[in-house]
């Protein structure tokens, strides 16, 4: 298996900044992908960004310009920086991991870290 382990969430004012990481352990894998996910309440969880090892990178219309996905391949961690918060990027974010098990893929995901925008 393949633990995620997500920080870095929390309180911040509109317009703030917050950065998530993502550090992936356990098993070994090659990174096919990892991604960032958030589901707000009463919503269904929604892509925010996501990129691959190859180091493309692809974004939710709503926080184009505003968010921006990295990672690191030796570490395997993902970050996620978000600037300009507004209101409606509150939620639960997780991070997500596509992996190459030698023959399989697997996908893994985070426990959630919160977001929480308010002034």
């Amino acid at each position: 298996q393949v633990q995620l382990v997500e920080s870095g969430g929390g309180l911040v004012q509109p317009e703030g900044s917050l950065r998530l990481s993502c550090a992936a352990s356990g098993r070994t894998f090659t990174m096919i992908a990892m991604a960032w996910f958030r589901q707000a309440p009463g919503k269904q969880r929604e892509l925010v960004a996501r990129i691959t090892n190859g180091g493309r990178t692809s974004y939710v219309d709503s926080v184009k310009g505003r968010f921006t996905i990295s990672r690191d391949n030796p570490k395997n961690t993902v970050a996620l920086q978000m600037n300009s918060l507004k209101p409606e990027d509150t939620a639960i974010y997780y991070c997500q991991l596509t992996a190459l098990h030698t023959d399989e893929v697997s996908d893994y995901w985070g426990q959630g870290t919160q977001v929480t925008v308010s002034s």
